[in-house]
């Protein structure tokens, strides 16, 4: 019966072409819109490493002075960052499973090839733990060695496009790459790698692609690279030379955790807690309310409004354009039906049931939203495609997953057949005698 259904839909949908394009049309626009901005609120709110949200942690410390009332911009008065000074102390201890200090950094990248034109490339500086803490996996070769860490050591971990563009892509552990005009050994070669969002560095665009150059922190009171992210101080200091920034007060630095239950993240916080006093001795971090923050990656995402306010006002407006096209579907549908009324009075005078009569017509509307929605998702996938090729902030989020697919036909149908149930209950209900008499 369902078959003959269809087939009875299918007749009826082209034996109406331009009231059924008219529909079509509707249905997809509605669909193209909801289901667009749905797809990129969808990937700006994906959890960008589930498997371990909940074990990382970015660390906060309130160090300014009792003066300064909520310096660092948020409700709770805490810093997205932290200095240098207070990097490098935490670094010594060993209580998290892994920790990395880092900062978002700038290389001019070279080859003694005379082919090769230099570029700048967007760089992180971090130590060896980074890559093992944020599932960075490795393509070729793998981190650079403890010591590096510890002394500060020209080896370099790029990116897999990176590979491609300076070497043509394989394995090129052991290569050399200029660096700011310093030679660095090439010592791993990533996957392609690219969280989405950015969690580990919200500071500007968490959209941005990941970087493809990676060194040891350590290098920084070396080569005294500056930073490309965000510096802010909450103190009035003559700041003179790199050496002053280091010592300083100004928050340029991130800092991640890994703890990987309760009992470490509570050994940690009292680790934080004795440091903290450690500095009030040492005459920083005179607050009364001095204090350390650890919020995990779901947290922190949060906190930082990566998926701000308005894009749930976007969402929440498109599918309002979707319900004004489906009213106007529900017009165009009512019409339809009515028409063949006469019709239907005929089967029902032969014997059809309301029922019947009923699924037939609903059938008709379900294949209508398939249709529709199909339609839907290409006009999406055009969409999103053009937001990907004009807007570079766009690129990884202008996409639709396997979710996203298998939602927008199911929302098309289920949206078109709640639109359909009055229409087809209003043919039901005819009457036979009243066309019988008429023919």
């Amino acid at each position: 019966m369902f078959k003959y259904y269809l087939q009875l839909a299918w007749k009826s949908l082209i034996g109406t072409p331009v009231v059924t394009s008219l529909m079509l049309l509707a249905i997809a626009l509605g669909i193209a819109s909801s289901i667009g901005t749905l797809s990129i609120y969808h990937m700006m709110s994906m959890d960008p490493i589930p498997e371990k949200s909940q074990q990382l942690f970015a660390l906060q410390l309130k160090s300014y002075d009792e003066n300064q009332t909520n310096w660092g911009g948020y409700d709770d008065g805490f810093p997205a960052q932290i200095t240098y000074q207070d990097a490098v102390n935490l670094r010594r201890g060993n209580i998290a499973k892994r920790q990395t200090a880092m900062l978002r950094i700038t290389f001019a990248v070279q080859l003694e090839d005379s082919d090769f034109t230099p570029k700048l490339e967007r760089s992180r500086a971090a130590d060896r733990e980074f890559f093992s803490m944020f599932n960075a996996e490795f393509e070729y070769g793998g981190t650079w060695d403890k010591s590096a860490d510890e002394q500060g050591q020209k080896m370099a971990v790029i990116g897999e496009r990176l590979n491609r563009e300076l070497f043509g892509g394989g394995d090129n552990v052991g290569k050399q790459v200029s660096l700011n005009q310093k030679s660095f050994t090439i010592v791993g070669i990533l996957k392609v790698w690219e969280p989405t969002p950015m969690f580990y560095d919200v500071n500007g665009s968490a959209f941005n692609d990941t970087e493809q150059i990676f060194v040891p922190f350590s290098l920084l009171p070396i080569y005294e690279y500056p930073s490309s992210g965000n510096n802010s101080s909450w103190k009035n200091e003559d700041i003179f030379t790199y050496q002053d920034k280091l010592q300083s007060e100004t928050h340029w630095i991130q800092y991640w955790v890994e703890l990987v239950d309760k009992p470490q993240k509570e050994n940690y916080q009292d680790y934080l807690s004795a440091y903290i006093e450690n500095q009030k001795q040492a005459g920083r971090f005179t607050r009364k309310d001095a204090a350390a923050d650890l919020k995990n990656v779901t947290q922190w995402l949060s906190y930082n409004e990566v998926v701000s306010k308005d894009n749930s006002v976007l969402v929440g407006l498109s599918f309002l354009l979707l319900i004004v096209c489906l009213v106007n579907t529900i017009g165009l549908l009512l019409a339809k039906f009515l028409r063949r009324a006469p019709e239907i009075g005929v089967r029902r005078a032969l014997g059809a049931s309301q029922g019947q009569v009923f699924i037939q017509h609903l059938v008709e509307v379900g294949l209508l939203g398939l249709m529709g929605g199909t339609l839907g998702i290409i006009l999406t996938q055009l969409a999103l495609w053009l937001l990907r090729t004009n807007y570079s902030s766009y690129k990884l989020i202008a996409n639709m997953d396997m979710v996203m697919l298998l939602t927008a036909p199911s929302i098309a149908i289920l949206a078109t057949v709640l639109a359909g149930i009055y229409p087809a209950w209003k043919i039901c209900r005819t009457q036979p005698s009243i066309y019988l008499k008429c023919q």
